[in-house]
């Protein structure tokens, strides 16, 4: 009966999805800008959301719960608080002025944005590479995630294949036909669910555990005492710094929340939306890091490390069967609501920063948004063949799945690597088009060389290890990012080409 209830409200979901689709297939203009961005018409309210569910989704009811239960509740300050805070001002820093340049020169993607800066196509088509290598995987694990979850849900009935295929069919006509303005309208709806069902669940396990939040501490008090106390262990300051700094500067450059901060309607309802993103983040994480927790106070067990997820576990226990599956499937739906998101943005980076000035520099609009269209089916019909290639061989035994299971773990750090030559662009008139190339190919370039190489030592000294002195090499590798852009403009010349005067000359917001 569960699992019956559980599929019922998944392919509903998928269903409201398509309708919601068809709808904004009627009111969309066949023009590139208004797939990709919605013609730059986000109110605060669905500007705040749509980056919400994109950005947060599944992890809020897996991976939040699952760290907590393993190390304490000090995760709340990475992500919940240090996240929350330090991504609300790149949303200033970055966001807002490159919402400007938007408002003032229609551009859709941030490799349009640095290409026309820079005079460069080979800059423009780089960030489209790179940004497309690190987001590939992260649509891809989405769909392993949600074909394990309906073959986990059917009993092996819907085997993995069927279960990733059909929600990338579903993912496909959903976005071909949506755009971006029907993804925000679900991710709206989508990102007020998740907050509704995370703190009714959190409310009704305090209520189902007899002695409340005494027996929970008490359990707590006997098996994890560290969990009561702040810091120690696993939460050194090195370490979570390391995690906020990382994911907030990746967030930043993600295309799918990077190219929301081109789709608001005003300068008002920018910077209202990034005011309220930190108490945002904190509703959502502090009641899902909680009832990881309780878990452990409650002498619950899962082995999280082998993949298995301590919240169903804690809502089978204590919640009802429907009440359990709702959440669940509300998991799934949120898996599929960052990667519509994913989709759509991989598109763009492909027919704005690839095709289009590599291939045909006249397309039409109306063509364009075709092979827009066109491209989500490509992207994630690769992505598909990818997943199911990669969970036939990390399932059994191989290391294909591990190697892109890796490289999605590493995402937030590839994708951190772009925001200071990006940043230091935006706001110093002497970088030069070289001096941007090579801050970005240099700690890319160590970045993943630090991730996919064994550990060396040699003498006392331990080369490709993951972190030195308790920080971790993606902070190292945004250091020399920085470095070198900053190094190798101030020793090379900007060419005609680049227009110097473009980020800083008539930006206002009219």
């Amino acid at each position: 009966m569960t699992a019956t209830l559980q599929l019922g409200i998944i392919v509903g979901y998928l269903l409201v999805a398509l309708a919601v689709g068809l709808v904004a297939y009627r009111l969309t203009d066949r023009t590139a800008e208004d797939f990709y961005l919605a013609s730059r018409t986000f109110g605060t309210v669905v500007l705040l959301f749509t980056v919400f569910a994109t950005l947060l989704s599944a992890f809020t009811f897996f991976g939040g719960p699952d760290n907590a239960y393993a190390f304490g509740p000090e995760w709340i300050l990475v992500m919940g608080l240090m996240d929350g805070v330090i991504f609300a001002v790149l949303w200033y820093v970055v966001g807002y002025k490159q919402w400007l340049l938007g408002h003032r020169h229609g551009y859709v993607t941030l490799g349009e944005m640095l290409g026309d800066r820079f005079g460069s196509t080979a800059l423009r088509a780089l960030v489209a590479v790179v940004s497309l290598f690190w987001l590939f995987p992260y649509v891809m694990l989405q769909q392993i995630g949600a074909g394990a979850a309906l073959a986990s849900l059917t009993g092996g009935t819907f085997p993995f294949w069927a279960g990733a295929t059909l929600v990338t069919v579903f993912m496909i006509l959903y976005v071909a036909l949506a755009g971006m303005r029907g993804i925000a309208w679900t991710d709206t709806l989508q990102g007020a669910f998740m907050l509704v069902m995370v703190w009714a669940a959190m409310l009704w396990v305090l209520v189902a555990v007899d002695g409340g939040i005494a027996t929970i501490n008490a359990g707590l008090e006997e098996t994890n005492p560290e969990f009561l106390a702040l810091g120690g262990g696993f939460y050194t300051p090195a370490t979570m710094l390391t995690f906020a700094i990382s994911i907030a500067f990746g967030v930043a450059m993600f295309p799918q929340v990077n190219q929301r901060f081109f789709a608001a309607s005003s300068e008002t309802v920018l910077k209202r939306s990034f005011a309220l993103w930190p108490v945002l983040v904190l509703l959502l994480f502090v009641p899902a890091f909680i009832l990881g927790t309780w878990a452990a106070g409650l002498g619950l067990e899962a082995d999280v490390t082998a993949g298995e997820s301590i919240l169903p576990v804690l809502l089978g226990e204590y919640t009802p069967a429907w009440f359990a599956a709702l959440v669940i499937a509300g998991a799934i739906a949120a898996m599929m609501s960052s990667s519509d998101s994913m989709l759509l943005s991989g598109s763009s980076y492909f027919t704005r920063d690839l095709y289009r000035p590599l291939v045909d520099e006249t397309i039409s609009p109306t063509r364009e948004d075709l092979l827009a269209r066109a491209g989500v089916a490509v992207f994630a019909t690769a992505a598909l063949a990818a997943s199911i290639w990669a969970e036939a061989s990390a399932f059994g035994g191989g290391t294909v799945g591990s190697i892109l299971v890796s490289i999605g773990d590493l995402a937030f750090g590839g994708f951190a690597q772009l925001a200071l030559p990006v940043i230091v662009a935006m706001y110093w008139r002497k970088t030069t088009r070289p001096g941007m190339i090579a801050g970005i190919v240099a700690p890319q370039a160590v970045y993943v060389l630090f991730n996919f190489v064994d550990p060396v030592t040699v003498g006392s000294v331990t080369l490709f290890a993951d972190a030195y002195l308790g920080w971790g090499v993606s902070i190292y590798c945004m250091l020399l990012g920085l470095l070198v852009t900053v190094g190798v403009s101030a020793a090379t010349v900007q060419s005609p080409e680049e227009d110097t005067d473009l980020y800083f000359e008539g930006l206002t917001a009219d």
